[in-house]
Parts: C-alpha cells; sequence; structure tokens
C-alpha cells in the first residue's frame, strides 16, 4: 500500500472520527488505501478544474470532495478519482448507483491516496454535505468550558451560557433575524427585546431600519463584534456573526438586561461566536431535519397511524386532547372575513398569521411539558396531554389562544380560531379527535361567515360546546351528494339569484336565521321591513319557497346552508381528510 506523508496543510479531526459523527446510514466506505485516520480539514464540492494552489501545494490537501452528479458506475468516475487524487484530496464521495461501483475503480483507488466513498440511497447532496460540515465543527474545540459541557445544537443552554460571560440579555438569530433562542429574563426586557422574543423574529420595521442604516453590512462583513449604541428607546446592544468558513450561519446578540455590559463583553462574544459554531451547524443539519422528521410524524399519528406516537414525542399510555388554529392575517395578505378565506390547508399564511402561529405554539410548549406541535399551512396543530384527573387539559390553552392577536399583531385584523377535541385515551383515538377540532373551527368559521366583516373577531370553542352545530355539519357532509341530485324550488330560487343577481335567498337565509322575525331579518340585511316582506312573497309565487310550509322550510334550511357553504369557502374539504 502507498505511503504518504501528511501535507503541511493536513490538519484536522481524521476521516473515521467525521464518519462516527455522520448517522451510519449515510455514507459507505469503499477503499480507504491510507486507513480513515488521515486528517480532514474540509468538505466541498467537487470542481475538476482546481488541481494546485499557487504556492504549488495541492488544492485539495486534506478535503473531503463531493462528486455531485457523478455515478460510480460511470465511466466519467475513474477520472474524478484520479483528480481527486492528484490533489491530495483525503477522500471523494460518489453516487453509487444501481449497480456499484466498478471493479476498475476499486482497484485504482486502492493504487492511490484518496478514499473512495459512496452515498447511500435516499441521502440527498445538501443533507450529506451539511452533516459532514457539522461533524466537522463538532471536531474543533467549543472554545470556553461553560460551552463546552453543552450537548450539541443546545441553543438555549449556550445564550444563557453566554449571558453569564457576557453580563446581559442575549439571543440568538439566524441570518434571517428569526430567534432561535434567547437567555433567561433576570430582568423586566426592554420593549424591543420583548417584541422579539414575542415574536419570534425581529419586527420587520427594525430590520428595515438596521438594513437602510448600514449595519447588517457591517455585521456580516467583519468577523468582529458591531456595537449598537443605546437611544431614547433602546438600550445597547453588541452583536457578532457567527461563521463557518464563508458561511454565516447565524448571529449572537447582547443588550444590556438592567445593567451595563461587562467590560470584556465584546472579548466575550468573540470566543461565543467561536464557541457557538458547532450548535448552531448542529441546529440548521440535524435540528431542523429531526423537527420535520417529528412533525412528519405527528401528521402520521393524527392520520390514523399509532406506530408514530414514539417519534412524534407522544407517552402511548397518557391521554390527549388535540386542538386546531388555523389564523388569518390583517389587510395586504388575505383577511379573513368570513367570505373569501380560501381553503385553509391548500394556502399558504402571511407574515402576521405565520407569526400567531409561532408564538402559539410557543404558548403550548410553555403551558404544559409534553405539548407536541405540527404545522399545515395556515393550521397548527396541538397535541395536549391531560394531567392526572384532568377532563378538559385544552381549556387554558384556549383561553390563550382567544387573546392571542391583540398581543401579537402588527395589523389590526388578524383572527384565530381554535378548537377543541374531546380526551383522547390513547394515540389511537387521537385521529378521532383531531376531527372533532377541526369540526369546531368549521362551526367558527361559519359564524364568522355570517357576521359583517368588521365584526369577525378570533374565537375559541371545545367540541362540547358546539355539539348541535357540529351535528349539523356532519349531517349536511351527508346531504350534500343527494341534495346536488335533486331538483326543486330552493334550487330553482338560487339559480334565478345567480344568473339576475336577485337576493331571493339571501331574504329567505335571513328570514330563518331570525326565527321568521320579519324586523330582526331586515335589520341585519340593512332593508326596509316592506322590502323584505315584497322579497318573500315573490319568493313564494315565483318558486314555491313558503317558508310558513314546515317541509319547505327545512329544504330551504338545507339548501341555503349548503349554497352559503360553498360561496364562504367552509365546506366540507376544509374540515376532513389529513391534517
Amino acid at each position: 500500500m502507498p505511503t504518504h506523508e501528511p501535507d503541511r496543510r493536513e490538519t484536522g479531526p481524521s476521516l473515521e472520527r467525521i464518519l462516527g459523527l455522520i448517522d451510519p446510514g449515510t455514507l459507505d466506505v469503499v477503499v480507504a488505501p491510507r486507513g480513515t485516520g488521515v486528517p480532514v480539514t474540509d468538505v466541498v464540492l467537487h470542481d475538476p478544474g482546481e488541481e494546485q494552489e499557487d504556492d504549488g501545494t495541492p488544492a485539495a490537501a486534506g478535503l473531503i470532495l463531493l462528486a455531485v452528479g457523478v455515478e460510480a458506475a460511470s465511466p466519467e468516475a475513474l477520472d474524478v478519482l484520479r483528480a481527486a487524487d492528484r490533489t491530495g484530496a483525503a477522500a471523494v464521495v460518489m453516487r453509487p448507483g444501481d449497480r456499484g461501483p466498478r471493479a476498475e475503480l476499486v482497484e485504482a483507488a486502492g493504487r492511490g491516496r484518496t478514499a473512495l466513498l459512496t452515498r447511500r440511497p435516499g441521502q440527498g447532496w445538501t443533507e450529506v454535505l451539511g452533516r459532514l460540515r457539522t461533524a466537522l465543527v463538532h471536531s474543533a474545540p467549543a472554545g470556553t468550558a461553560g460551552v463546552a459541557g453543552l450537548r450539541p445544537g443546545d441553543l438555549s443552554g449556550l445564550a444563557n451560557t453566554v449571558a453569564a460571560l457576557v453580563g446581559g440579555a442575549i439571543t440568538i438569530e439566524d441570518p434571517q433575524s428569526r430567534v432561535l433562542a434567547y437567555s433567561r429574563l433576570d430582568h423586566e426586557p426592554d420593549p424591543m427585546r420583548r417584541l422579539t422574543i414575542l415574536g419570534q423574529e425581529v419586527p420587520r420595521w427594525r430590520v428595515d431600519e438596521l438594513r437602510a442604516s448600514g449595519f447588517f453590512q457591517a455585521l456580516w462583513s467583519t468577523e468582529d463584534v458591531v456595537r449598537l449604541p443605546a437611544d431614547d428607546r433602546y438600550a445597547e446592544r453588541l452583536a457578532i456573526a457567527v461563521r463557518h468558513g464563508s458561511e454565516v450561519l447565524g448571529s449572537i446578540w447582547a443588550a444590556a438586561d438592567g445593567r451595563p455590559l461587562a467590560e470584556d463583553a465584546a472579548a466575550a462574544l468573540r470566543t461565543a461566536a467561536r464557541a457557538a459554531v458547532p450548535h448552531l451547524s448542529h441546529h440548521q443539519t440535524w435540528g431542523r431535519a429531526a423537527a420535520r422528521a417529528r412533525e412528519g410524524a405527528v401528521h402520521a399519528l393524527l392520520s390514523g397511524d399509532a406506530r408514530s406516537a414514539r417519534e412524534a414525542g407522544v407517552t402511548a399510555d397518557r391521554p390527549y386532547a388535540v386542538v386546531v388554529a388555523e389564523a388569518y392575517d390583517g389587510p395586504g395578505e388575505e383577511t379573513y372575513d368570513g367570505r373569501g378565506a380560501g381553503t385553509p390547508e391548500g394556502r399558504g399564511v402571511g407574515r402576521a398569521g405565520r407569526r400567531v402561529l409561532d408564538v402559539l405554539a410557543l404558548q403550548a410548549a410553555a403551558y404544559r411539558p409534553g405539548c407536541v406541535t405540527a404545522r399545515s399551512g395556515r393550521r397548527l396543530y396541538v397535541l395536549v396531554p391531560a394531567g392526572d384527573g384532568e377532563a378538559d387539559p385544552a381549556r387554558t390553552l384556549l383561553a390563550g389562544a382567544r387573546t392571542l392577536p391583540a398581543g401579537t399583531r402588527s395589523v389590526p385584523r388578524d383572527v384565530v380560531l381554535a378548537g377543541a377535541g374531546p380526551v383522547a385515551a390513547g394515540p389511537a383515538g387521537l385521529p378521532a379527535s383531531r376531527e372533532a377540532a377541526e369540526l369546531v373551527v368549521r362551526v367558527l368559521r361559519e359564524r364568522a361567515a355570517r357576521l359583517p366583516a368588521g365584526e369577525v373577531r378570533s374565537a375559541v370553542a371545545a367540541y362540547d360546546e358546539v355539539v348541535p352545530e357540529a351535528t349539523v355539519l356532519r349531517l349536511l357532509d351527508r346531504v350534500e351528494p343527494l341534495w346536488r341530485a335533486l331538483p326543486g324550488p330552493v334550487h330553482a330560487m338560487l339559480e334565478h339569484d345567480r344568473v339576475h343577481g336577485s337576493a331571493y335567498g339571501d331574504s329567505v337565509t335571513a328570514y330563518l336565521d331570525a326565527s321568521c322575525d320579519t324586523g330582526t331579518a331586515a335589520r341585519r340585511l340593512n332593508v326596509h321591513p316592506n322590502t323584505l316582506r315584497y322579497r318573500l312573497r315573490r319568493a313564494r309565487e315565483l318558486f314555491g319557497v313558503d317558508p310558513a310550509d314546515p317541509a319547505v322550510r327545512l329544504l330551504a334550511e338545507i339548501g341555503l346552508r349548503l349554497a352559503a357553504r360553498r360561496s364562504h369557502g367552509t365546506h366540507r374539504s376544509h374540515g376532513t381528510g389529513s391534517p
């Protein structure tokens, strides 16, 4: 086997250590001619045009090269391997293909210096790159004794540790100014910190301010601490970017927390930024992947796959209630006015609605240990565990959802509709609880659809509070297919309204909703009582729709409710099916 003296640039953790820190099912070692003890300096995408630096040093010395698009069974694989070997690469990774590496490739790898690895099926290149880089930074020294003791990805622990070093309040943010973690609140936060934590992101107007002032340009273009002086609104802040090579992983912010920052706060932040690299890298790669997997397991569980309970974080022998919340944005995005809301699952939610759902998820996590959440479009699903002997575990969380928009919105018409299903004894009962909670939200949506746009407000309810209306919705779901196939006086009246723009259907609906009280119905329609009487008489003369006839009145109730469901976007597809 060829011997090889390590290049002067080849310093870093061993290939064996890197492979040991990633999931076993990610990569396979085909041939390692120098063993797996060779040092690794970085992980990069393969560029066949770069073979030597200006000083004569091999361009890929100590690198793991990802040969994206190259299959180990293809003719070009041999050329890629030889090029990697000439540049001093520690390893090259290829896609195995259906047949695996060719014998010629394996033999060539055994005669060279570069290890040949293949990517397991089902692993994307982006995921492989992220995991290898995360493993690389995990192998580096942490930077401080306090931070060194943290488990990988423990951003909350990191924030609290850095807060003790700096003597202030810490927030850790991603490059889009979203809050990833923050330190404990030992003192009353200033208004900006309160807004940032509550919204889980720096307010957009503040981001615009900092961008316009050049602050972000300075932050992202330097490796040093950037100071934001105190003003008459906010306390002094120090910020530093967290970098892995040329990649910005996020930033750490220190704010005066009822006392001046420590004299060596800037130096402490520099140390913290180095120590934060493996934690932010872990969050970026494994933390988000794990969160996506966990959320997928929650959706599978709510759709009837009880085997997903453990992966979803649900205790098999503990009772849970399902809460479903829908968020609608204010003007400029898609305000829910009870009439044009669109499909909750099918359409996304804007910035304000996302913020409301984020805060509700945070509120759920703080409400009770063991709460599990999952998002789907404009909906948030929360699985709330019951305490010992507790019959209604979701009540307090629902009360919080009712008042949530008032504390988080930046526009005046955010709306949250939230419903709770009955308590399920175990994972097998969760789909039924979910369906009941969705039915509650449908009831609330239909109530809102009957209100003037300016009167729509956030609303919450438990299933036992809306049983009659929920039962009617279930009956209408069963009747709707038959109703569409039947002719009748109500069908004729509604078709006349559609073609001619008349309002006979609205008039009869208001009259029935008001328990056949003409004065109340006329006020709701904002017309004179005589106008309503005329319309009701014409509906009887033209179509045979006579509310005084019990059979016709029943048919009108059914037909008009189904027609309102279609026109208001509150039909069955919004409340059933997989979450």
